[in-house]
């Protein structure tokens, strides 16, 4: 029997007010407070009696009226700015958000239950929730991907311009663990970009992804076999997970991720609302921070938050990450040029890249990406180099062919160097060639000089080659018609007294082009 029930039993027997008070040990003025309410009331003892508990408790602890409160006056001044904020969903504030700044600026208001009691009073209509069982999920098995529906946006401080961004929104189904990043776009890069991100915040990789079936996901979504997109299939092959897309029609398969996106417009778009960015980095670290206080804060209906609930369960059995980071991977099918290099058009930029010069004239597959080129031929690999992102040449020596490294290769060290070995002389001549103090021309007006040199050095005998060195040095000649003409003028003068097996008559032109010439001059 309730407590009212005893009182009103008591009171009917002729108890005085003390006396009952003193027989339940209760305060007087709460047995006054009953007897009241029954005088002021055309109740009878037999009707109350009758009556269940909980009836008996509801007539008699009824309150006072609702609309008697003196807080109301202030209430209904801010109803109409309520309803504005909830009934626009592109704001996606929520009733709590709405509670938490109504008690910021009014301490003394309503608490939480008769704000929410005079909200649904004043409100067309409520929307339903539906909580999802998301024990149904085994732990660390699955992602869910998806983006959402809404973007955001950040102001360009150079133009002004308001760039809108894709909120990429992932979930950890079984703790309803989630993550939330900007990116640029929907494209493949991004995307990859993004589940890139998500991972190494969760520190390792569940078996299996579930996205959507956008196209950075999928090329040909069909239902039974789906064809999916080349770049997350190499993003599964090197961080082993597989990718099961849900259904085209029904994508029942992701619906906690969908929920994820709704709760993310609530508790964290709401929050962003009247804020202003200026730079994707800017926003995602303003994003990044109201989704960790939701991974933080508690459940309802759970001792627990979702972030305990991925640490004490998930992590641990999620498998590890790679060594190295995952780079999109572009696909190319190029010819190996007669030079030896294979050309690269990708972002605006065209880069040669040199392949082994046996391979010229075959078709070559290339896989690039941010960072590396690899070039393979008929299914083996046969370079490898760094990604450039300027015009120019890389390339490795050991691909050339012979005469196009000796080309490549021509400097003066080079010909000074290949001077020494012939003798003292021409090594002299051929430094004095390319002295600075001599000449301000580059090196490579004289590299045909030193060229013709090394080929008359093979032709004729050693001291006339000396001589004709000293000889040019004296007089200051660095021309490679004169050094012919007076080498051969000394082989001439020689023939008589030291004939050589190396030596080749002038000819008619050669006699020509000697009568009457100053060699020295």
């Amino acid at each position: 029997m309730s407590l009212i029930k005893q009182v009103l039993q008591l009171k009917q027997l002729g108890e005085s007010n003390r006396g009952i008070s003193r027989k339940l040990s209760i305060n007087k003025e709460t047995v006054n407070n009953y007897i009241k309410t029954f005088q002021l009331n055309t109740w009878t003892y037999e009707e109350l009696l009758a009556k269940e508990d909980p009836e008996v408790e509801r007539l008699f602890h009824a309150g006072n009226p609702a609309y008697s409160d003196p807080r109301l006056a202030d209430f209904l001044t801010r109803l109409p700015y309520f309803k504005e904020q909830l009934g626009n969903p592109k704001l996606h504030v929520t009733r709590q958000l709405l509670y938490e700044e109504y008690k910021h600026a009014y301490p003394d208001g309503y608490g939480k239950s008769q704000f929410y009691f005079h909200l649904q009073q004043n409100l067309v209509a409520q929307k339903d929730c539906v909580a999802m069982l998301a024990d149904t999920y085994n732990p660390a098995e699955k992602l869910m991907v998806d983006f959402a529906g809404d973007k955001l946006s950040y102001v360009d401080t150079q133009t002004g311009e308001i760039i809108k961004v894709e909120v990429f929104v992932a979930c950890m189904p079984y703790s309803d663990y989630t993550y939330v990043i900007c990116v640029p776009s929907q494209k493949s890069e991004d995307f990859i970009f993004a589940i890139r991100m998500c991972l190494e915040h969760l520190g390792g990789v569940p078996p299996i992804l579930t996205p959507d079936n956008l196209k950075s996901a999928v090329i040909s979504n069909d239902r039974h076999e789906p064809k999916l997109n080349k770049a997350l299939e190499d993003m599964g092959n090197h961080y082993h997970f597989v990718v099961l897309p849900c259904d085209p029609k029904a994508p029942t398969q992701k619906a906690l991720v969908e929920d994820k996106v709704r709760t993310t417009y609530n508790r964290i778009y709401a929050k962003l609302r009247g804020r202003t960015f200026y730079s994707i980095i800017e926003l995602n670290r303003a994003l990044w921070e109201q989704l960790s206080l939701f991974n933080k804060t508690r459940m309802q209906k759970r001792p627990y938050s979702r972030e305990e609930r991925f640490h004490a369960i998930e992590k641990d059995r999620l498998k590890p990450l790679p060594a190295c980071i995952y780079e999109m991977k572009y696909y190319a099918n190029l010819q190996v040029q007669s030079s030896c290099f294979i050309e690269l058009r990708h972002d605006k930029t065209t880069h040669f890249y040199s392949a082994p010069y046996i391979h010229v004239g075959k078709k070559a597959l290339v896989i690039f990406t941010r960072s590396n080129v690899s070039i393979y031929v008929d299914g083996m690999q046969v370079a490898s180099h760094r990604r450039s992102y300027e015009y120019g040449h890389t390339y490795i020596k050991e691909h050339l062919a012979s005469n196009c490294r000796a080309v490549m290769e021509r400097s003066a060290s080079y010909y000074i160097t290949w001077a020494a070995h012939i003798s003292p002389d021409c090594r002299d001549y051929i430094s004095e060639v390319f002295n600075p103090k001599r000449t301000n021309q580059p090196e490579e007006v004289y590299y045909k000089l030193c060229a013709s040199i090394m080929s008359l050095s093979r032709k004729y005998e050693l001291a006339a080659i000396n001589k004709t060195c000293r000889q040019c040095i004296e007089c200051k000649v660095f021309s490679y018609r004169k050094f012919e003409a007076i080498l051969k003028h000394n082989i001439l003068h020689d023939s008589a007294d030291e004939p050589t097996l190396c030596y080749q008559a002038p000819t008619p032109t050669d006699h020509a082009n000697m009568r009457g010439s100053s060699y020295f001059q």
